[in-house]
């Protein structure tokens, strides 16, 4: 992977940004503002994974450029593709 410490400092703060929901939760407080704190948590987490996906595909394509199976490497992109943007 690419930037692996951007990576875990960006995980590190949707892990604290969940814990400040369960926290909000425990408090009661207003579900408007949870509510807020979970879509910027979903946020978040799409960035991470978009990094991720990214770093992904450009090693497929590098694989790709190789001739390493390009089907099979395409075919697997795809998969995880799907998979991701469910």
């Amino acid at each position: 992977m690419g930037d692996k410490d951007a990576v875990i400092k960006r995980l590190r703060r949707v892990e604290g940004q969940i814990k400040g929901i369960q926290k909000m939760v425990n408090e009661e407080k207003f579900c408007g503002d949870i509510l807020i704190q979970i879509a910027a948590a979903r946020a978040a987490l799409n960035s991470v994974g978009g990094l991720i996906l990214e770093n992904y595909m450009k090693d497929c394509l590098k694989g790709y450029l190789q001739g390493v199976n390009e089907e099979e490497a395409l075919d697997k992109l795809v998969d995880i593709m799907v998979k991701y943007s469910k």
